[in-house]
């Protein structure tokens, strides 16, 4: 692992986009995750029920308000 880094918004945009990131909605609440909710992302519950779905030299870019 490479450690945390941020990322600007338009960064996040073209590496999903591009399919070398997956993006997480980092709030636990349901509601909360559907008010945020990006084009193309998931929710953390998603995420968390089955991490192993994404590869290790796949980026995860986690966002929150």
């Amino acid at each position: 692992m490479k450690g945390l880094m941020r990322v600007t918004p338009e960064e996040a945009h073209s590496k999903v986009a591009s399919g070398k990131a997956a993006l997480v909605c980092a709030y636990n609440d349901d509601e909360r995750y559907s008010q945020m909710r990006l084009e193309g992302a998931i929710s953390l519950s998603e995420f968390d029920s089955n991490p192993s779905k994404y590869p290790k030299d796949r980026e995860i870019i986690f966002y929150c308000a």
